[in-house]
């Protein structure tokens, strides 16, 4: 379990990252136009995980719009933006602020990728949603890179995100 902060308040996520080094586990999640999506998929490219509780808070949305951003620049790199919001939030977001360059996947239906990577909020009012976390995996899938933000409305460390994408 990691202990994390919602405005200086503690709450506990259900255990920890995966470690730098590691495979990351599989996943399947529901893309803005309903269609499946999972780990293989982005096979054969470096993928960023940007993490986050809701697209419609300050921070979860900075985030988004600062990959989007980062991510027209990267070669053979896909920017996943997860969270438990419903695809259609996701969309009507991504449409509203033309958002292009990232990839959202909800994973409202079982919250399994929250359980498996560790990031299911388990207590305090954003219970069962995801932290805010990014982790960085190579083209074969292993985990390069890891940050659980500490508390949960900053947002994430960009610069160091995505410099480990170069390593």
């Amino acid at each position: 379990m990691a202990t994390i902060t919602l405005k200086g308040n503690t709450i506990n996520t259900s255990n920890e990252l995966p470690k730098i080094g590691t495979q990351a586990p599989d996943f399947t999640m529901i893309k803005n136009d309903l269609s499946k999506s999972s780990l293989a998929d982005y096979k054969g490219s470096k993928v960023v995980l940007n993490i986050f509780p809701s697209i419609d808070t300050g921070t979860c949305a900075a985030s988004v719009r600062q990959f989007n951003k980062e991510a027209a620049e990267l070669e053979n790199t896909k920017v996943l933006c997860i969270s438990r919001d419903l695809p259609f939030a996701q969309a009507r977001f991504c449409g509203a602020e033309g958002i292009e360059n990232v990839i959202n996947l909800s994973d409202f239906a079982t919250g399994d990728f929250g359980k498996d990577y560790g990031l299911q909020i388990i207590d305090g009012p954003l219970a069962n949603l995801h932290s805010r976390a990014v982790v960085v995996l190579d083209e074969s899938g292993k985990v390069i890179y890891t940050e659980q933000v500490g508390e949960i409305v900053d947002e994430p460390n960009y610069k160091a995100a995505l410099e480990a994408l170069f390593r």
